[in-house]
């Protein structure tokens, strides 16, 4: 990993555990489909339920196919993969009746058109060298801890504060640390967070959001099929397929150094770095949590 502090610088193998959903394939429009229509109930969807037990969860296939207006046959070959060109005015009807939100359709339009072949083409390896300016940057933002990830939440580099603030990641070797894999891997990840379960959710909620961009990515793929084999935590907040795109927030550490702190958190694109992003934890001057943050980055200084 690149450190932000240089002088002079302006799986394991596994099945799949059984019953959850299988990483990103060649028909994620279809999966996300049956996805959003197990949730929706008729009661939701302005239908009566009827009598009696519903075999299925949620909508069946010809109730969102009436209700979108479309056959029963186009639904379910476009829920199964065998169509893969929906048109607009389609894909809005079938948002609708799914009560999907604005990540949720977004997401449905760009797995429909990877499903067409329309998908922008991105690079096989995502880029893992980090720019000089960025590193230099990366320093000045000091006390607040900051950090370069990929888009797959490798970490390329990072200011002192940025690595600690992973308490125990540093353990890792440098090829190793993700913050996907150190979230649901790491022993350390569990008492870091105070809500580590909503944490959880809304990383693979963001990852799945990623995921629909470039449906089989190999970096995205390829974490997700280690973490499908080695973490059922991470296999049961997966088989949700919640989307939920994150640039800004609070959290809520335990750190085990530095103590409690609630700091609120800007994830930053960086332009023209092959989709490197730029994750920035901050708090206002003369609090407790500012205080705290700049006692981590005390404590970590020469120790990146």
């Amino acid at each position: 990993m690149a450190s932000a502090s240089r002088p002079g610088s302006c799986r394991r193998q596994a099945a799949f555990i059984t019953g959850v959903t299988r990483p990103p394939s060649d028909n994620e429009l279809g999966l996300f489909l049956r996805s959003r229509r197990e949730r929706i109930t008729p009661a939701q969807a302005g239908l009566t339920a009827g009598h009696g037990a519903r075999r299925t969860p949620g909508l069946r296939r010809e109730e969102v196919a009436t209700l979108a207006r479309v056959s029963i046959d186009y639904y379910t070959r476009l829920e199964r993969g065998r169509e893969r060109r929906p048109s607009v005015a389609v894909l809005d009807a079938l948002a609708g009746v799914l009560g999907l939100d604005e990540p949720e359709r977004a997401h449905l339009q760009a797995l429909a058109s990877h499903a067409a072949g329309n998908g922008t083409p991105r690079p096989a390896v995502p880029r893992s060298g980090v720019r000089e300016t960025t590193l230099v940057l990366l320093e000045a933002l000091r006390p607040s801890p900051a950090a370069v990830l990929t888009r797959g939440n490798d970490l390329l580099a990072a200011n002192p504060g940025g690595l600690a603030i992973f308490h125990g990641l540093a353990d890792w070797p440098p090829e190793r640390r993700n913050l996907t894999r150190y979230l649901f891997l790491h022993p350390a990840a569990r008492s870091l967070w105070a809500d580590w379960e909503g944490i959880a959710a809304g990383h693979v909620a963001h990852l799945r959001s990623i995921a629909g961009q470039d449906p089989g990515g190999q970096d995205i793929t390829g974490l997700v099929e280690g973490l499908l084999a080695e973490s059922e935590d991470f296999a049961r907040f997966w088989s949700r397929y919640d989307v939920k795109p994150r640039s800004a927030g609070d959290k809520r550490f335990q750190h085990p150094t530095a103590g409690r702190m609630t700091l609120c958190y800007e994830n930053l694109p960086l332009a023209g770095a092959g989709g490197q992003r730029l994750i920035v934890y901050l708090a206002r001057p003369g609090t407790a949590d500012h205080d705290a943050m700049a006692l981590l980055d005390k404590l970590a200084a020469g120790q990146d």
